[in-house]
């Protein structure tokens, strides 16, 4: 070989380690991908082996979060609201799943609807959109991390579930002329895709999608079967009917399916950009709500095979998305993965307040109720949907208006009254409850008190500020043997037998108006050494025996968290307390972001979790005890890391709930 010849061949081989090594810089340098994986409702106990092992297998290879938890109220917009942000719920604004936002909802006449309730059910995305809209453009009044992700060049997808999948990007919802016209900045696909109440889908991802025989339109939860058939997962039958026997498997299965078919492929292609991408399964949530394997009965409640097979619904979505990766190992190992679920879960009672079966005293469960076909909805003894509004209207000695069903035509009343007197009394059609003389604002502000009713807790705002209204409150709550946890605003001083709201984290930024009193409804355990077997009093129009959460004991604070991933430790059983507060700073950081917060109520950065992060730093152990009012107190425990409280459980202690008691100083983190 010529002497050019070897000059050729060294510039050649020295050209390829040049290459060589500018690729391999490129790909150490390259932006984390990140994928957040909720499974909704899913209790850290019934994570095993049989059920879901793809969960498991994360715990066991990954990090396993094993003092986790979720934020209060423990409830799914509350905690999307904080998994997006890495704020409590006292900086986002979104307190629970209902509550009062300070107007008639579609009151400007966007997606042109009338004006409606000012106490929404927020799983929704035109009522997300609406309160984007009223509250200068982000109800939230925080940045989320898809948010940042796309601001930074990522790309950026959110599925599932409708309403928290929309949260985790809700500035990406805003309305073009009243309405949703062009595709969202972050791809958003949900229960109402293809729907004209959804979101658009751009040309691109409708190409996609008929290009794999996939439908442009998100299937219901039916799976095929009729309104009330015991498959049809939607159905949650009534206090005569049993509910579903089957998962939320086709509507799944079809978000599982857009993601690795459609979402993940699109992004392969983008290679220059990574990704930050939200699943939402809505199992185990929504068959541990309707399933009928109890109907009536505290046992097996949400510890049967319905139940079970919701678990194993949701494993198998996130299987399907690690088996995508596993195909594109490239792809896996620049991608973090983190694993949580909202909330946890609790068997609904809506007659007995302790596990010897002894009922409730409540006025409100001493007459019954009829539905609108005569029926009879509510039977004595059995606490009626919007049972606290009722109680409260009976000891306030008000009227009870209900701002879900309008007044009589011609009336100057916005909302119907309804009857608490004779034989058939009248609960409110959703639980929500306007309480005063009258109610003539369409905003409810004319009311000395509003209830949102919201399963294991509900809210109570005092539109005037009344210190008395509130003192009067308070104490009809002592009384009420349902009631398992009393917290008010700071702003109204000490009120003997409560706490303040800033304990739970609900005192904070938020634009969205603030609760006056929030209430915890009692826990109990039919095996007090076992947190499955949690038995909560709930304000719902499911029946004794399916499932409920939004309560503040250990059973619904208790969820799932794990991850896995380059930038975190393999094999790490992490026993620092941990939050869903805590996701989007983590990362943030993994990601080479940082968010901005506006609020003071952030979660913190999960260091021991990651790869090079240090030690867990030691724990402290609280219980804070309001004074004590005609023998009654609420008492909160919770875990205090680098400024942030864990919440465990709370309680009402008293003559007669020793029981619990003992339940809420018990942290079950075990």
């Amino acid at each position: 070989m010529t002497r050019v010849s070897w000059v050729f061949v060294g510039l050649i081989l020295h050209l390829s380690i040049a290459l060589s090594a500018s690729a391999a810089q490129a790909k150490s340098s390259r932006r984390r991908n990140v994928i957040i994986f909720v499974a909704d409702g899913l209790r850290h106990g019934s994570v095993n082996e049989k059920d879901c092992p793809t969960l498991l297998a994360i715990r066991k290879q990954g990090v396993h979060f094993k003092n986790s938890h979720s934020l209060f109220p423990t409830l799914t917009t509350a905690n999307a609201a904080a998994i997006a942000t890495g704020h409590g719920a006292g900086d986002t604004g979104d307190f629970s799943n209902t509550m009062w936002v300070g107007y008639p909802m579609f009151n400007s006449g966007n997606f042109g609807l009338a004006p409606g309730s000012p106490i929404p059910f927020v799983e929704n995305d035109q009522a997300l959109a609406d309160m984007d809209d009223h509250f200068g453009g982000n109800y939230l009044g925080e940045e989320t991390l898809l948010q940042l992700a796309r601001k930074n060049g990522y790309n950026t997808a959110t599925v599932g579930k409708v309403g928290p999948a929309g949260i985790q990007d809700a500035s990406a919802l805003a309305l073009v002329n009243g309405k949703f016209s062009t595709p969202p900045a972050t791809i958003i696909v949900d229960d109402a895709t293809g729907t004209p109440n959804g979101l658009p889908l751009s040309p691109q991802i409708i190409e996609r999608l008929l290009k794999e025989n996939l439908a442009i339109e998100a299937p219901t939860r039916s799976n095929g079967y009729g309104p009330t058939s015991p498959y049809n997962n939607g159905y949650g039958g009534d206090n005569s009917k049993a509910g579903t026997l089957r998962p939320n498997t086709v509507q799944q299965q079809w978000f599982v399916d857009v993601v690795t078919r459609v979402i993940l492929p699109l992004f392969e292609s983008a290679a220059d950009k990574p990704f930050a991408l939200v699943f939402w399964s809505r199992d185990p949530d929504g068959t541990q709500h309707n399933q009928g394997d109890s109907l009536g009965a505290l046992h097996p409640g949400i510890n049967g095979e319905s139940s079970f097979s919701a678990v194993r619904n949701a494993d198998h979505d996130l299987r399907q998305l690690l088996d995508w990766l596993d195909s594109h190992p490239a792809i896996r190992g620049n991608t973090d993965i983190f694993v949580t679920s909202d909330h946890g879960f609790a068997t609904i009672s809506r007659r007995e307040i302790d596990r010897n079966g002894h009922p409730t005293s409540s006025e409100s469960a001493k007459h019954y109720y009829l539905d609108a076909t005569g029926r009879v909805e509510t039977d004595r003894g059995v606490l009626p949907l919007g049972f606290l509004a009722i109680d409260l209207a009976l000891g306030l000695k008000t009227n009870l208006f209900d701002p879900d069903q309008r007044g009589p035509n011609g009336s100057r009343k916005p909302y119907k009254q309804l009857r608490l007197a004779l034989d058939a009394w009248e609960h409110p059609l959703l639980g929500n409850g306007l309480l005063g003389d009258d109610i003539l604002k369409p905003d409810g502000a004319d009311a000395k008190a509003i209830i949102a009713s919201n399963g294991g807790s509900d809210l109570i705002y005092v539109p005037d500020g009344s210190k008395d209204m509130v003192g009067r409150i308070v104490n009809l709550l002592l009384t009420y043997d349902y009631v398992g946890g009393v917290f008010v605003d700071d702003k109204y001083g000490p009120n003997g037998g409560a706490l303040p709201l800033s304990a739970i984290w609900l005192e904070g930024s938020s634009v969205t108006p603030r609760p006056t009193v929030v209430v915890a409804f009692k826990v109990f355990y039919l095996n007090p050494a076992d947190i499955q077997t949690a038995v909560q009093i709930s304000d719902t129009s499911l029946q004794e025996g399916q499932g409920m959460h939004g309560g503040l004991g250990r059973d619904s604070t208790y969820n799932n968290m794990a991850a896995i991933g380059p930038d975190f430790k393999r094999g790490f059983v992490d026993i620092a307390p941990a939050s869903n507060a805590d996701i989007a700073p983590t990362l943030a950081r993994v990601m080479g972001m940082t968010l901005s917060p506006k609020g003071r109520l952030t979660g913190r950065v999960l260091e021991e979790a990651l790869a090079t992060g240090p030690e867990p730093a030691i724990v402290r152990q609280s219980m804070l005890a309001s004074t004590t009012v005609n023998g009654m107190r609420t008492v909160l425990n919770f875990q205090e890391l680098q400024g942030e409280h864990y919440l465990d459980a709370a309680c009402l202690v008293g003559s007669g709930v020793e029981d619990t008691e003992t339940q809420c100083t018990e942290s079950h983190s075990k």
